[in-house]
């Protein structure tokens, strides 16, 4: 399967359609009036989707299991078809729209097999997604390509030329990924006036965005919360521990971090841990909808 350990728990919501069209007006009386032989029709193929949802991994190999929040069947009778709607919800990493569809096809089948005695020319077609919610693809981050990010890489050795900084380029890489193109990187050295002046600098300039990656744990030059801290003016804790609570799923030594994340001016300032994986893995935790915060302090509101 599709590894989705990188992703967040949200709320998550599809909505899939069937349609059954029936050819003897006979069936269709039977069904309206409950007097199919097999019993209650709407009742029972309700009871199949019910089914079907919670049995959707076992059927469809690429398919999480996952836990189902709710589940709503509807049939609408028009002329002489019936539509299903199915609508699914979820708390989790991954979407629910094959769970609905899953549904919705097994609640059409139902109703054929139920009026299959009495409808030799029943048909079921037209099943699809109609609407999903949830996750990162429904943030359109793209409207904030605009956003000016400088990520500032702190560290004495890539610095001096000893070693090569990767953590840096992976985060400009991840921003890509979120559309925030408008980038750039620079190095200084774990000194605390250094990462100062990267920062004071880079709001003299009006960049929105300054990730540093670097020097955010325990040992005697790891300086960057003790110099970001006095130029912020608004912390952001939420930021702060949807961060900590992402990495420490994943390795128990994210504990030891001490990830900032504030407003200064009107940047957004984040300090991330040095390491590459430390640093991707604090960005997919809260991009890309920390964006919405840049379309707060441009006046849009909440």
């Amino acid at each position: 399967m599709v590894d989705i350990t990188h992703k967040s728990n949200s709320l998550r919501i599809a909505t899939a359609t069937a349609v059954v069209r029936l050819s003897e007006k006979a069936a269709l009386d039977a069904l309206e009036n409950n007097e199919v032989p097999k019993g209650n029709v709407f009742e029972i193929s309700r009871a199949a989707g019910l089914f079907a949802v919670k049995r959707t991994s076992d059927m469809i190999p690429d398919c999480h299991p996952l836990p189902i929040e709710s589940t709503t069947i509807k049939h609408q009778i028009s002329g002489m078809e019936v539509t299903v709607e199915v609508e699914v919800k979820t708390i989790y990493k991954t979407g629910v729209e094959v769970e609905a569809m899953h549904a919705a096809s097994v609640v059409a089948l139902t109703i054929y097999d139920m009026l299959k005695p009495l409808d030799k020319g029943i048909e079921i077609g037209d099943i699809r997604l109609l609407k999903k919610s949830g996750g990162k693809g429904s943030f359109d981050a793209g409207k904030y390509s605009w956003v000016r990010t400088l990520v500032v890489v702190c560290s004495d050795t890539v610095a001096a030329g000893e070693k090569e900084d990767r953590s840096g380029l992976a985060l400009l890489e991840k921003l890509k990924g979120f559309h925030v193109e408008n980038s750039e990187r620079i190095v200084v050295s774990d000194d605390p006036d250094q990462i100062k002046k990267a920062a004071v600098d880079a709001m003299d300039r009006g960049v929105d965005l300054i990730v540093f990656t670097g020097g955010t744990g325990v040992s005697p030059r790891d300086n960057t919360p003790e110099a970001l801290l006095p130029l912020i003016e608004k912390r952001l804790p939420g930021v702060e521990e949807t961060i900590r609570s992402y990495g420490q799923q994943r390795t128990p030594f994210s504990m030891a971090s001490r990830t900032v994340a504030g407003i200064a001016r009107q940047s957004v300032v984040l300090a991330l841990p040095g390491s590459v994986k430390g640093a991707t893995e604090s960005m997919d935790a809260v991009f890309p909808h920390l964006l919405h915060l840049f379309h707060v302090l441009k006046g849009g509101g909440h």
